[in-house]
């Protein structure tokens, strides 16, 4: 390819990425695509072959070593995702026996809840979600 071919490859990649959210590696190769194109106007003749193993070692590096900084730096720091409700509070819509199973209000929500405690959860108490699965919560008494 010829220079200028690499930088309009380059910069299509590099505007791609303000289109489309590619989490930043349409930036390093667009980076690299414009680097192998000046590279292009050094008096140095590069084969097709090497211009191309030039760019896949220059995309390599730059994603290996810069992108998780520059990402984190433009993204920002995304919190960890907690699955599940274990350890929430959550609101007795009726009372429920232990063992038995009725319904609590978690997040706005109902849910079926399952009285993994050893007392009686009386309606509108507060509850512990010790365990989510599914659509089903294992409670027990707040203060239990």
């Amino acid at each position: 390819m010829q220079s200028w071919q690499w930088i309009v490859l380059g910069a299509f990649l590099l505007s791609a990425e303000m289109f489309v959210d590619a989490e930043f590696y349409l930036v390093f190769l667009g980076v690299s695509a414009v680097v192998v194109g000046l590279i292009g106007f050094v008096p140095i003749e590069v084969p097709f072959w090497g211009q191309w193993l030039l760019f896949s070692v220059l995309v390599i590096a730059s994603v290996r070593l810069f992108r998780r900084r520059f990402y984190g730096r433009y993204r920002g720091e995304i919190p960890d995702r907690i699955e599940g409700a274990e350890g929430e509070v959550a609101v007795a819509s009726a009372a429920i026996a232990p063992g038995a199973v009725g319904q609590v209000t978690l997040r706005g929500a109902t849910w079926s809840a399952k009285n993994v405690g050893e007392r009686a959860i009386a309606a509108g108490s507060r509850v512990i979600v010790s365990k989510s699965a599914g659509l089903t919560l294992s409670v027990r008494a707040e203060n239990e």
